[in-house]
């Protein structure tokens, strides 16, 4: 069995590590001197460059402009993208783009989805609802009648609210089916609060005042929001994957460079050890990753469903990417604390996907839940 990336994945892989190698580590100032968010926008010159070279499409089916690639794809351009720390919502906008060519409105995707591939349009979704613990869909609720939907609630944690020109939004409906809204920003009945995440990004709280929308801008298809819900998850795995190499790559320079006694510290069998444990837990989150995608890529059926292959990437990326940056502060000794280094922006930024993709208890008791249903089936 061949588990070498085509070369339509390798490309695409080489053209963002072009594109986010030219983005510099300290294009954006430390959360930690800033007041509020550590910028109005996104990173709009980047994401112009994303469309310029193909990257915001990559996905997309060719009728809409796009590479018609896969989520393998835009996990290597996710796990690029990450080492960077680049500020566009990339995931989002890809994630929520796929969802709609797969499950929603034909006459809807051909209205939005070439808009999206020329940068045009910004995408986001709501995926964590009031508290981050509950089911996102229980926040809002839906109702239909003759000529459209109501929806209303809260829901908080959303990404680039403030950017974004449709929200992906989930919803319960009275009988307890999950829509997926693409909610316009500006529509009446809509409020947004601020939050800000450990990277000191801007998000949002949503408020939704019976919120109007018409019959178009609904997904009303079963699996649209489990699916998207796992694309996000698997790629948030991908951006946890980069930024972890990334810092143990800075790690290694760093240790390689700082003597004590004599001798680079990188000599020290203390030091190389919790280095090697720390590469032990990126591999363990690369494979498990690339498993995850490629279950959402091939969308065959297994022996458990996908959600548990996604289940285990969480686990190793939730607690893998959290124990790098850890041992990467401790390795760098005072250094990893200053702020004219970038070291403490990716400790920022690893905590705020620990936080995205929930403590692996969590995932470990879904994990179990699957095994014991396919156990007694």
């Amino acid at each position: 069995m061949d588990f070498t990336f085509t070369e339509e994945q390798q490309a695409a892989a080489e053209t963002a590590k072009a594109v986010f190698a030219d983005v510099p580590p300290d294009a954006v100032p430390s959360p930690a001197l800033t007041h509020g968010a550590v910028a109005d926008d996104l990173d709009r010159a980047l994401w112009a460059r994303l469309a310029d070279t193909d990257l915001l499409g990559l996905v997309l089916d060719p009728a809409h402009g796009g590479a018609g690639l896969d989520p393998i794809a835009l996990c290597l351009v996710l796990r690029e993208s990450a080492r960077a720390l680049a500020r566009v919502p990339l995931l989002e906008t890809s994630a929520v783009a796929l969802t709609l060519q797969r499950y929603g409105p034909a006459g809807t995707a051909a209205d939005l989805l070439l808009r999206v591939t020329r940068g045009e349009l910004v995408l986001t979704a709501a995926v964590h609802g009031r508290t981050g613990h509950d089911p996102a869909p229980l926040a809002v609720t839906a109702r239909r009648d003759h000529d459209g939907w109501t929806l209303a609630g809260r829901t908080s944690a959303v990404p680039w609210a403030h950017q974004a020109d449709r929200i992906a939004v989930p919803a319960h409906t009275p009988d307890g089916h999950t829509v997926l809204a693409l909610l316009p920003r500006t529509r009446t009945g809509l409020t947004l609060t601020d939050q800000y995440g450990t990277h000191g990004e801007r998000l949002a709280v949503l408020h939704l005042d019976d919120v109007r929308l018409d019959g178009t801008d609904v997904i009303d298809t079963e699996g649209a929001w489990e699916w998207l819900h796992g694309l996000l998850a698997t790629g948030t795995c991908a951006l946890a994957l980069g930024l972890g190499e990334q810092v143990l790559t800075m790690t290694s320079q760093y240790t390689g460079k700082r003597e004590q006694f004599g001798h680079p510290v990188a000599t020290f069998q203390a030091v190389a050890v919790q280095a090697a444990d720390r590469y032990i837990d990126l591999r363990a989150m690369e494979v498990t990753l690339w498993q995850a995608a490629w279950r959402l890529t091939a969308d065959t059926a297994g022996p458990l469903p996908a959600a548990a292959d996604i289940a285990v990437a969480k686990i190793w990326a939730s607690e893998g990417v959290r124990r790098v940056v850890q041992t990467a502060q401790h390795l760098h000794g005072g250094f990893g604390a200053d702020t004219d280094y970038p070291l403490h922006r990716y400790h920022a930024w690893a905590k705020h996907l620990e936080l995205a993709l929930g403590p692996a208890a969590q995932h470990e008791e879904a994990l179990g839940d699957l095994l014991a249903i396919h156990s007694l089936g």
